[in-house]
């Protein structure tokens, strides 16, 4: 059984950093495209950040040069490091696992910005 376990969230003043993990399990995924994505209440699932077995990240242009995401295929890790939060930075942060037949989804970490 495949489970997506996030970790790393919390309550961070403008301007911090933290960096969320989500560890896999249940199978192999080091060919599956592994990523981040985020949610605030009564609006849709938006991406974050990607990045594919290969290796090719993908950022959401509200991330760009503050967000990094790193894989680890030995551990079955995917994390992302987020520095330079803002307050629009708020929302539930999923971790997802996806490959053309399947699509893997975390519980969720909430990552709240605010002094």
């Amino acid at each position: 059984q495949v489970q997506l376990v996030e970790s790393g969230g919390g309550l961070v003043q403008p301007g911090g950093s933290l960096r969320l993990s989500c560890a896999a399990s249940g199978s192999s995924f080091s060919s599956y495209t592994m990523g981040w994505y985020r949610q605030v209440p009564g609006n849709q699932r938006d991406m974050v950040a990607t990045v594919t077995g290969a290796g090719s990240t993908t950022y959401a242009d509200s991330v760009k040069g503050r967000f990094n995401i790193v894989r680890d295929n030995d551990k079955n890790k995917v994390n992302l490091q987020v520095h330079a939060l803002k307050p629009e930075d708020t929302a539930v942060y999923y971790c997802n696992v996806r490959n053309w037949r399947r699509n893997y989804w975390g519980q969720g970490t909430q990552v709240t910005i605010s002094s």
